[in-house]
């Protein structure tokens, strides 16, 4: 016989994180893969249209990507990271507003 009570969840039953605090880093690199993966796609897409941009993007691909490993493997190096990243951001932006 099947039980019309649904059971309550208790907040710590939904935290995964804390039951297993490495999941935050494999999440945390899948991100900065599929980044990577983004702007490599972006930049062939851009290839075809402006050949130096594109290349330009594609560029910087292996570097998203290394930043990533970096912030994985050292935690401290965090200022490194988001200085990365906002540079990389900001050169993405002046491609968009650009072309």
């Amino acid at each position: 016989m099947v039980s019309d009570k649904v059971p309550a969840m208790t907040a710590g039953q939904d935290d995964h994180e804390d039951g297993d605090p490495g999941l935050a880093r494999a999440r945390t690199s899948l991100a900065w893969t599929r980044t990577a993966l983004s702007f490599a796609a972006v930049g062939g897409v851009v290839l075809k249209k402006d050949v130096i941009v594109g290349l330009i993007i594609l560029a910087a691909v292996p570097v998203i990507w290394q930043v990533g490993r970096l912030a994985q493997d050292h935690p401290s190096r965090l200022k490194l990271v988001t200085a990365t990243i906002v540079a990389i951001s900001l050169v993405a932006l002046a491609v968009a507003v650009t072309h």
